[in-house]
């Protein structure tokens, strides 16, 4: 006889009993001796539930166990959600839940991204500088970087190592001037020429060099991501009437791939991007665009939904015109393109074709090398600047980049930025900040 539930019967600790005859010869006793599941006992290496798990308990179905460290397996022990509380998941500030089950609530992880040297070439290092502090593996249960690598936008090769550095700041070190780290002590910087700026002390390892006119990164050309542009039929997208760049190639490319593990817990996440170009204002929407793309592979098929091309640096405005994170952001005078200074843009072959009125500052291009007044020109068949416009390059300011994932799923992530149709007049980024979100996002960037 067994008296447990249907299916549990020789599972586990679970086992059938005898019942016997009474001595009248007209009945049969109570089942005696059987073993029926009982709540599961952590640690006696015992199938106690009978559910064929030695030492598991997982109610809330978020396939992290009691036995194996999960904190809150139903609402009774005090979370509201206890699918999001796991070993699995990132700690959520300010909810007074251990989200992720180290035994303190609200205590997000510290920085990591102290005393990296700026001329790193240990990807891992680029991602401790933009805050991704917890480390997993392919097939662990935890949240984390599982690898990293530094490579061309097409995603073979060395990148120069003038091109990248991590760094304490950018720019002058006065007072609102320059721009510091919005998240840690680092920042990440890659550039189309040399990844440094002007001023001391982030003119070191690597040096300093004139981002107007630019430098020519030898070795480094190839193509560009080719899944980006497969999915844009072959051509680069760009700003509302402007035209399209005159080569598909990535010169002097830059390229910093991540592969993570999401907590089981996020939904979402966003990373801080910025992005300089000596391309303003004289090229502005003109062929000679550089790029900037960051590139999210992720099973999420929600919404909203991330973009079929992969890329969330893209900005989508009220119109639904979208403008690809860049120097054409002045063009059309989004707002997001905003330190440097109004006036003509796209001079450069000695008429220009436009204006921006969104300017508000040059405060953080002090110090950079972009906010040098007149300077020279490349050729003297090219302008260096557009008459008012006299700074040699602009900068969007601080933009969130945002894309969606799968709780618990490994993602990956490719910041890369490439020179367009020639090596000169180059670009630069800086990323740091990368947060993760309990509830989905709105994919894309904004200011």
């Amino acid at each position: 006889c067994y008296s447990g539930p249907t299916g549990t019967q020789d599972v586990g600790v679970c086992v059938a009993g005898l019942r016997t005859c009474n001595p009248a010869g007209n009945g049969w006793s109570g089942c005696q001796g059987d073993v029926v599941p009982s709540d599961e006992v952590c640690g006696n290496a015992l199938d106690d539930d009978c559910d064929g798990a030695v030492d598991s308990l997982d109610a809330d179905g978020d396939g992290y166990d009691l036995c194996a460290g999960d904190c809150c397996d139903n609402a009774n022990m005090g979370c509201g959600n206890p699918e999001l509380v796991n070993p699995g998941a990132f700690e959520v500030g300010g909810n007074t839940v251990d989200d992720d089950c180290d035994g303190t609530a609200d205590n997000p992880l510290g920085g990591c991204d102290g005393s990296i040297a700026s001329a790193t070439s240990s990807a891992i290092d680029f991602a401790r500088a933009i805050d991704l502090c917890a480390t997993s593996t392919e097939n662990g249960d935890t949240w984390g970087v599982i690898s990293a690598t530094l490579q061309r936008p097409h995603g073979g090769g060395t990148i120069n190592g003038n091109s990248h550095s991590v760094r304490p700041s950018f720019g002058s070190q006065n007072a609102n001037e320059g721009v510091r780290p919005l998240g840690g002590s680092s920042l990440v910087v890659l550039s189309t020429g040399h990844a440094a700026a002007q001023a001391s002390p982030n003119n070191v390892s690597p040096a300093y060099a004139a981002f107007q006119g630019g430098q020519d990164m030898s070795g480094t050309d190839g193509g560009v991501p080719a899944d980006w542009l497969a999915a844009n039929g072959g051509v680069f997208p760009n700003a509302p009437g402007c035209p399209e760049p005159g080569t598909q190639d990535a010169m002097d490319g830059a390229m910093f791939k991540v592969r993570v593990r999401a907590p089981s817990n996020a939904n979402s996440f966003s990373v801080s991007t910025y992005f300089y170009s000596s391309e303003f204002p004289e090229w502005v929407c003109t062929s000679f665009n550089d790029f900037f793309v960051v590139l999210l592979d992720s099973a999420f098929s929600g919404m909203p939904a991330n973009p079929l091309d992969k890329n969330l640096a893209v900005y989508t405005a009220p119109n639904m015109s979208t403008y690809p994170v860049g120097v054409n952001l002045a063009s059309g005078n989004t707002g997001l393109f905003r330190q440097c200074v109004n006036g003509p843009t796209g001079c450069g072959f000695g008429t220009a074709t436009g204006s921006t009125s969104a300017c508000m500052a040059v405060n953080e291009l002090l110090g950079t090398g972009f906010h040098i007044v007149n300077p020279p020109a490349l050729s003297v068949d090219y302008e260096a600047w557009c008459g008012v416009s006299n700074r040699a390059g602009g900068g969007t300011g601080w933009l969130t980049t945002s894309g969606n994932v799968v709780p618990g799923e490994v993602v990956e992530l490719r910041f890369a930025l490439w020179d367009t149709s020639d090596p000169w007049y180059d670009s630069l980024v800086l990323l740091d900040n990368f947060r993760w979100n309990v509830s989905a996002s709105t994919p894309g960037t904004e200011g």
